[in-house]
């Protein structure tokens, strides 16, 4: 097979031209701009592109396919040469598909919950020896790749809402037809892409459509947006399988949790993160796995990489970084780390950076979702709106959206140090909240310089 990528500089993109060479195809690649890590993962395994910049000669007849990654944009020369001469294009999910059609393929969506829910069931199957491809959006301890291609008979995909590629607009996960789906939960994302809560609704009324015949649905009954949804549903010919926040207790800022009668200890914590356990436990469940052998692997679980992650921490403090924005995300984690940790001053940073979040038609949406944090900021960076081209964002309707007493909005990164500088960590717990980077600041650097060690 001789496949080109049109945009392989992705995050995913460069993984999935990566997994097909490993898998002996013939893979070719461009991009007007790489950065690392894609560059030298690409470099390393000899599929790095010579120059940047579009090669419409690299697309040619004898080409099984071109994958159209998110960054091209329709008038792409490669896109129009490979229509010219009648070359199967396709979006990324929807070449997933064609690499899948005689797999089990297990799709979780969801607004929330998704990676760490996809992490979850491949660190299981890994755990119980059972031969399986996958798609995450993250990275996974014990894992090299975020993709995995190959004749394995079951692939595991976290299934996204986002559009497939600038020419294919519909969202990724109805591509990819499951025989196990999984929506973790519904709360609105992407304004920028659904400008109504109803249109993103709709997404995932989709979704369940694409279940083939026969197919299992587990879902999140706590959340009454998706419960309505599923309920309304005629779909007689799948099976439904409902879960919520299964049996435990805390003690001692240990998580125990209960599955049918095997009790075990979870280096993970928090209401979300035990919803995203059922999910992953009833999925197990349908592809063999027991009780034994998944209580087994999930002790063993650590998270995906950025989902509260522990950065460093001492007698006093610890601080955690976790890739919430969405105001589901920021509440979810919020209380966890209160109910973790209910002696501890919390203190909780969270940084605007989608076009969501930096949007002030948005931020009636975050109302109250900082409540429960002893101390909070909220930080975004005038350049992240510039990039986005979209109009400044006013502290005064960021705080009137997020309506939390005491909150700092900050939009200067040295008025963000000063902040982080004046507080005080004896007893407390911090979590950074972010999909960016603080204008640059080294949040797991200054974790380490106030806890004076690492974890």
């Amino acid at each position: 097979m001789r496949i080109h990528f049109t945009s392989i500089g992705g995050s995913v993109m460069h993984q999935l031209a990566i997994a097909l060479k490993r898998k002996g195809y013939q893979v070719t690649g461009s991009d007007d701009e790489i950065f690392e890590p894609a560059r030298g993962n690409l470099d390393s395994e000899g599929i790095l592109p010579q120059q940047l910049g579009w090669q419409p000669d690299l697309v040619d007849s004898k080409l099984d396919a071109v994958i159209l990654g998110m960054h091209a944009r329709a008038d792409n020369p490669e896109l129009i040469k490979a229509r010219e001469l009648g070359i199967p294009i396709y979006s990324f999910p929807e070449y997933i598909y064609q690499e899948s059609r005689g797999k089990t393929r297990v799709i979780v969506g969801g607004s929330h919950g998704k990676t760490t829910t996809t992490s979850m069931i491949m660190h299981v199957l890994r755990s119980a020896n059972i031969d399986f491809d996958y798609l995450v959006g993250a990275r996974l301890h014990g894992f090299d790749q975020s993709v995995k291609i190959t004749g394995a008979p079951v692939i595991v995909c976290e299934g996204d809402e986002y559009p497939a590629s600038a020419i294919e607009k519909r969202p990724k996960f109805h591509f990819l037809f499951p025989h196990i789906a999984v929506i973790t939960g519904i709360a609105w994302d992407h304004i920028n892409v659904f400008p109504t809560f109803d249109n993103y609704l709709e997404q995932f009324r989709i979704f369940i459509e694409k279940i083939e015949k026969g197919g299992h649905l587990i879902y999140n009954d706590t959340d009454a947006t998706l419960k309505e949804l599923v309920e309304a549903q005629n779909r007689t010919d799948i099976h439904y399988h409902p879960y919520r926040v299964p049996a435990h207790e805390i003690k001692n800022g240990e998580t125990k949790v209960t599955i049918e009668d095997k009790e075990v200890s979870l280096k993970v914590f928090g209401d979300h993160n035990l919803l995203n356990m059922q999910a992953a436990w009833l999925v197990c469940k349908q592809l063999g796995v027991s009780a034994a052998d998944f209580t087994k692997a999930i002790s063993s679980f650590t998270g995906a990489s950025k989902r509260l992650e522990l950065l460093a921490k001492n007698e006093q403090a610890l601080f955690f970084r976790d890739f919430a924005h969405a105001p589901s995300k920021v509440k979810a984690t919020i209380e966890a780390l209160k109910q973790q940790f209910p002696d501890k001053t919390l203190i909780a940073v969270l940084e605007l950076h989608t076009y969501s979040s930096l949007n002030e038609a948005f931020m009636k949406e975050y109302d109250g979702v900082m409540e429960k944090a002893d101390w909070a900021a909220v930080f975004y960076s005038r350049h992240a709106l510039e990039i986005k081209r979209m109009p400044d964002l006013s502290k005064e309707s960021v705080a009137k959206g997020f309506d939390k007493k005491g909150l700092a909005v900050i939009n200067e990164r040295k008025d963000l140090e000063d902040w982080l500088n004046s507080n005080d960590y004896k007893n407390a717990v911090v979590v950074f909240m972010s999909s960016g980077n603080y204008d640059g600041l080294d949040t797991e650097l200054f974790a380490k310089q106030i806890t004076g060690a690492s974890h």
